[in-house]
């Protein structure tokens, strides 16, 4: 839709408003058309935004948007086709008790490998809770969970230093045989 028609008409009505006071109402009218023509199109396309996002209320599976192209508006309908409705999830299990200090809330960083963050936010819409909700579950679980049985030995042999043992080998990995 163009909007120069639109404007003309408005600097032509001001002109003739302007005629009978003289030639120098006449020049005034004349500069101020053509200073206003920015406000009077802002002014224009905020009405027709407007419109559309009105319209776009009443419509049930439609939407109105209006799309600038260079100094045109575009009037655009985008029909909406109501999707079918989802298979009913089953309901999430019950979210493990809160530890008795429970209180205050308080933030914290998490870094996660990127493939990790995107499978947790996949578990949590799929079970309708945000991702924030669902690590409060998951760790609250996982604090609350039975502790695994100690190891029988500490460091890095069974019988070695404690911490680890000698020769700078990591103190977590534990090698060995085992026969039964």
């Amino acid at each position: 839709m163009d909007l120069t028609p639109y404007l003309e008409t408005l600097r032509a009505d001001l002109a003739a408003a302007a005629a009978p006071a003289g030639p120098e109402t006449s020049r005034a009218a004349e500069l101020l058309g053509h200073s206003l023509e920015s406000s009077a199109r802002l002014a224009l396309l905020e009405a027709l935004s407007d419109a559309a996002a009105e319209i776009t209320t009443r419509l049930p599976d439609a939407s109105v948007e209006v799309r600038l192209r260079g100094r045109e508006a575009d009037l655009v309908v985008n029909h909406h086709v109501p999707e079918p409705p989802a298979p009913p999830t089953p309901p999430a299990p019950p979210a493990a008790p809160l530890p008795p200090d429970a209180g205050d809330l308080t933030r914290l960083t998490l870094r996660m490998p990127e493939a990790l963050k995107t499978h947790v936010e996949q578990t949590a819409a799929a079970e309708g809770i945000s991702v924030n909700a669902w690590l409060v579950r998951a760790v609250t679980a996982a604090v609350n969970a039975p502790a695994p049985p100690p190891f029988p030995f500490s460091g890095g042999r069974p019988g070695g230093p404690p911490g680890g043992s000698p020769g700078g080998r990591n103190p977590k990995r534990v090698t060995g045989y085992f026969q039964a």
